[in-house]
This record gives structure tokens, sequence and C-alpha cells, in this order.
């Protein structure tokens, strides 16, 4: 393998290619089950959260080719198969024949909200090895992925009449 930049040692590239790998794979299956319930979601809401999962969807997406790339920069492999991503995803999918749209969207907040953890931990990971790219690149991420799950936590509650943060509670706004 040849080193670009000369920056990461064989023991960097394997610790951060497999975070990538099971970053991949779980991004992949909230990417599917956004999908899933844009095309399933229904109820007096239905445009509105039928377009937020949509563009949701369509980010998480965008960040599967961005994952995989990288891990092909440092010299590493990605998933190559649905059994891969199954193989490699911590995300739970939701096999649910019906489901509410509030369940629904509860779900999704819920794994944004754990993908941003697994976000987290991989850039402690980046930064023990001194990958400043990808770590940079996962900055991005996580502020993606916060974004989708206070959207997700306004959503579900609107009629709150104090802010929240991203793990739902009240914040004092005085």
């Amino acid at each position: 393998m040849t080193e670009i930049g000369g920056a990461l040692n064989q023991e960097g590239v394997n610790a951060i290619a497999g975070a990538l790998r099971k970053l991949l794979a779980d991004v992949f299956a909230l990417y599917l089950k956004t999908k899933g319930f844009h095309w399933h979601i229904a109820g007096r809401h239905f445009r509105d959260y039928h377009l937020l999962l949509d563009e949701q969807a369509g980010q998480l997406f965008d960040m599967t080719d961005e994952i995989a790339e990288r891990a092909r920069k440092i010299g590493a492999t990605s998933l190559r198969s649905i059994g891969d991503v199954a193989r490699h995803q911590r995300l739970k999918d939701s096999d649910e024949p019906s489901l509410a749209a509030e369940a629904m969207l509860v779900i999704l907040r819920d794994d944004n909200v754990e993908l941003t953890s697994y976000l987290r931990a991989t850039h402690a990971l980046c930064a023990e090895h001194n990958d400043v790219a990808t770590a940079s690149l996962i900055e991005v991420w996580i502020d993606q992925s916060e974004r989708r799950s206070w959207f997700l936590i306004e959503t579900l509650d609107a009629d709150r009449s104090e802010p929240a943060n991203l793990f739902g509670t009240k914040i004092n706004a005085g």
C-alpha cells in the first residue's frame, strides 16, 4: 500500500477502516429505513413528513459515497454487498408492516442520535491516529446528524413551549 501523505500507519488504517465500515453500514441501514418510512408514511401531516424524510434520506445517501471513498483513500476496502452491510450494521432494521407516523419519527430520531454517538467515537479514533482528513469529514457528518435529530425532535414536539436540546430535555431559555 502507498500511503497518502504518510500520516497513517497500518494499525491506524486498519482501525479507521473498520470503524468506517461500521459507519457505512449504519448509514446505509438508516438511509433505507428513512426511505422506507418516506414511502409508507401516512396521516394528516403526510406532505410535510414525506418531504422531510426524503430530504433526510438524500443526505444519508450522499454520505455513503464519501465514507466509502474515504476508506479507499486511506488504502482500505469498503463494503461490497447488502450482506456486508448486514454483518457490520449496529442500527436495527425496521420490518414492522404498519407504523404510525409518530412512531416512525421517534425511531428515526433515536437512530440519528445513536449514529451521532458512533460518529463521535470514530472522530476520537481518527484523532488518536492523527487522521485529520477523516476527522474533518466526520465533523460535517456530526453536524448533519445533529440537524436531522433536531428536526425530528422539533417535529415530534411541536406543542412544546420551551426549546429542547438534541436529547429531548428542556432548556431554560431565560
